[in-house]
């Protein structure tokens, strides 16, 4: 195949500025995966069928000098540099792949920025650029950022942390996280219970300096009393990170068994000459990672690696780190190691040396080397095109530029062979997202990752965070128990938060729900009322639904009442019978025995009206209860006044002369409750044609209860007949007082007087005691004045004649009629 062009790939960090090199071991896996990369492309021929891919490494020491020269030595293929000019054509570049961390992206980016050179980056941070040329030869294989901010706060909302910790670079990146968070933490009701600032370490002479730093954020996480924390870090301040932690907890004794949850930057590694650190202060620690796919057949090509395959010039130097041994041919000294054979094993190594899955760094060169190939295959069958509508046979041999390849760049769209998505957004960030990674650590310092959770930019937003928290793994001292994040304990169901001095929001007092109101959530700011047919539980943290409330047959005091209107209605009935059988004797002729009739008849449906009190009411029975009861007795209380008025003509009517002889007998007692009980019947008819009583539920009455009772409709039609009843019941007691002294034989006024005081004083009770009273006992105050009131009248009109009638039959006699006062 002819070699038509070139990519050119910066891997940075791969080695540290020390006196002798020294591989970063877990960054080598980036170098393998773009040499996979190129080596898939290389052999596959539908893809640059007519290219051959080749690449330079540099690395770039996180040293801006150093990068800004090996920048220039890539451009220009000369050991001294001259600018714009290059002596090999062939070797061009078309792209750059690099930038792990912002800085060297932007070094590089400078230069590159001049030649419109596109630079694929795998950084998560953008770098800092205002410029919108200098923008557009960047495009990401990383996600935004702000899609990681969103999955921070949404995995910190899902467990309810609240009160957590960051620790931040002390840089400009470090200070765009934290203002960041600061910014979207408290409209999720999030507080920062601290905030600490990692130092950068740049030389020997700061080491101190850098010890006493870390040893006052882990002071701070102790003191602060926090479990959980969020931490930012470049990759090479991670390695700090994992040395300060582990220096003050060894040093101090300090446990330091945190939820750890680490922006996607965190990689865990660790190299031989920090075979000390203990891994287990990570343990649980949740990450975030750029979405990866394993890919097919790259483990394979790992364990087939060699150092005899000296292809990229590292390979020796990281086999002799990364297992203790050394080449006879490298001068190293074997006092730490034996020799290599070269036949060890990758797979052997623990995890913080090197991983044989593809890592998210890795997986994001092998899509840049991917999205390159690509791009420049389009920009190829787009030549030819081209090529073949200005003529056939005619080739366009014009050199490919690099400006040429952006617009390719930015509308690629393909799948890699995992069977992932790659294409780029406006911004020219990968539409991607985020796994989320758990971090489980063994005693002999190795580590599994498993991942437990997704953040997913392009779906809804439902599903946008998913975790699934029954396959984390927590620090020990947890029990695998979601550990608790709050300044304070919650304030549980039946308390509300109230605001504590000097404290940020998250810290704050419990205090009880006012009586009748309800908190049936934890940390509620303001307690609220249950609906109005249920009512607060004793814990006032939920609602229980209302009981109904009216006078049943079922309950003891309706059944009380209900045997008393029963009894009361039998006597009545008894006696009506009494008087029926003995309706020829004296007693009974003598004081108009149809009255006495009248009036055992209506006490009889007196009595037997209360019972309309009685169970739960309807629209009838309401209609039914007051009217009823209100004529009823009207005629009882009639019945009365025409007896009195009749004892008072019967003992007129002997004296000599009396013209009043014509007054006495059947049809003046009938006019008077005819009379008197017409005006209460025109009053109820009155009532119910117009607002008349309904059925009505009071459900705020009672506290615990819903009241069912009949709403009288027009209450001053309801007193009216109260009313009216009380004035024939006063003037019966009147005029019976009046009478009481008349002669024994012939005088029923005596015992009318006391019957109609009790009647009085009983209605003119019930006023207050039923206007005092609610629910049900409104009902029962009302059945017992009834009650009381007819059998007060039953008492003692008719039980003087009985006993006279059933006891003393001899004195049921006309000569005892007529005997002399």
């Amino acid at each position: 195949m002819g070699k038509a062009g070139n990519v050119t790939v910066l891997v940075l960090s791969l080695l540290a500025a020390t006196s002798r090199r020294i591989v970063l071991l877990k960054k080598y896996q980036h170098v393998l995966s773009l040499v996979y990369a190129v080596k898939e492309i290389n052999e596959n021929p539908e893809l640059l069928p007519n290219f051959t891919l080749g690449f330079y490494i540099y690395d770039s020491h996180y040293d801006a000098q150093i990068t800004y020269q090996n920048t220039l030595n890539l451009l220009f293929n000369q050991k001294k540099t001259v600018f714009n000019y290059n002596c090999d054509t062939k070797k061009s570049p078309i792209a750059v792949i690099g930038g792990l961390d912002s800085e060297t992206s932007f070094h590089i980016a400078t230069i590159l920025s001049l030649y419109k050179i596109p630079q694929l980056m795998y950084c998560l941070y953008a770098p800092p650029m205002n410029d919108v040329t200098q923008r557009s030869i960047f495009y990401r294989v990383a996600p935004g950022e702000a899609h990681q901010y969103v999955g921070i706060v949404k995995l910190l909302l899902h467990f309810q942390w609240k009160w957590i910790g960051i620790l931040a670079m002390d840089d400009d990146k470090g200070e765009k996280f934290v203002e960041t968070l600061e910014d979207v933490f408290p409209q999720s009701g999030i507080c920062v219970a601290f905030l600490g600032r990692m130092p950068i370490q740049s030389n020997i002479l700061g080491i101190i300096n850098f010890y006493d730093q870390f040893k006052n954020i882990a002071m701070l996480l102790i003191e602060a009393k926090v479990n959980v924390c969020v931490i930012s870090a470049d990759p090479h301040m991670m390695l700090d990170l994992q040395t300060g932690l582990n220096m003050v907890a060894s040093e101090h004794m300090i446990p330091l068994n945190k939820v750890w949850i680490l922006t996607a930057h965190w990689d865990f590694s660790m190299e031989p000459y920090f075979h000390y650190m203990d891994a287990r202060v990570f343990h649980g620690a949740l990450s975030f990672a750029t979405h990866s796919s394993q890919v097919p057949g790259f483990q394979q090509f790992l364990r087939a690696q060699k150092p005899s395959f000296d292809r990229d010039g590292f390979i020796r130097v990281f086999w002799e780190q990364a297992f203790s041994c050394s080449f006879p041919t490298s001068g190293v000294s074997e006092e730490h190691g034996g020799s290599c054979t070269g036949e060890e094993m990758l797979e052997n190594l623990p995890a913080t040396f090197f991983e044989m899955s593809m890592t998210s760094q890795s997986y994001s060169i092998y899509n840049a080397v991917y999205a390159i190939a690509h791009a420049l295959h389009a920009m190829h069958s787009s030549r030819t095109k081209q090529s073949a509508i200005r003529g056939r046979g005619h080739v366009i041999t014009s050199k490919l530029q690099h400006f040429q390849l952006h617009s390719f760049l930015a509308s690629i769209s393909f799948n890699n062979s995992a069977g992932d998505k790659v294409s780029f957004d406006k911004k020219g960030e990968l539409i991607n997202g985020f796994d989320i990674i758990n971090w489980v650590t063994f005693p002999n310092q190795s580590f599994s990752k498993v991942k437990v959770g997704s953040i997913d930019p392009q779906a809804s937003l439902e599903r946008l965070f998913s975790i699934n928290e029954t396959t984390i793994t927590w620090q020990n001292q947890f029990n695998q128990t979601v550990p608790t994040a709050l300044c304070n304990d919650p304030c549980y169901p039946g308390f509300i938060r109230g605001k504590k001095e000097n404290m940020p929001f998250c810290c704050y007092d419990c205090s009880p729900c006012p009586e009748g109101e309800i908190s049936d959530k934890k940390d509620m700011n303001d307690c609220f009322t249950c609906p109005e047919d249920h009512y607060p539980n004793k814990e006032r943290n939920g609602c229980l639904p209302k009981d109904l409330n009216f006078l049943s047959y079922d309950e003891p005091l309706g059944i009380v009442l209900a045997i008393l209107a029963l009894s009361f209605s039998v006597i009545a009935i008894f006696v009506f019978g009494i008087f029926v059988k003995h309706r020829n004797t004296a007693i009974v002729r003598a004081n108009n025995r149809n009255l006495s009739y009248t009036l055992l008849i209506s006490l009889f449906l007196c009595f037997l009206c209360s019972l309309l009190f009685i169970g739960h009411p309807d629209v009838l029975t309401c209609r039914l209860r007051q009217t009823a009861f209100g004529i009823v007795f009207s005629v009882a209380v009639s019945s009365v006044l025409a007896k009195t008025i009749t004892v008072v003509l019967a003992f007129m009517i002997t004296k000599p002369g009396s013209k009043l002889s014509k007054w006495v007998g059947t049809k003046l007692a009938t006019s008077i409750i005819l009379s008197c009980s017409s005006i209460q019947i025109i009053l109820c008819t009155i009532w119910l044609c117009t607002n008349p009583p309904f059925l009505s539920l009071q459900m705020n009455a009672l506290p615990k209860e819903i009241v069912v009772q009949c709403n009288e409709g027009s209450a001053s039609m309801f007193y009216m007949i109260l009313g009216y009843m009380g004035i024939l019941a006063f003037v019966s007691f009147v005029v019976a007082f009046f009478a009481r002294k008349l002669p024994d034989t012939f005088n029923e006024a005596k015992f009318i007087t006391f019957s109609m005081l009790v009647f009085c004083s009983v209605w003119v009770s019930f006023a207050p005691s039923y206007l005092s009273t609610k629910g049900k006992y409104m009902v029962a105050v009302e059945i017992f004045s009834m009650l009381t009131s007819s059998a007060a009248i039953l008492g003692f009109i008719f039980s003087p004649k009985c006993y006279i009638i059933v006891l003393r039959p001899q004195l049921n006699s006309r000569n005892q009629l007529k005997r002399k006062k």
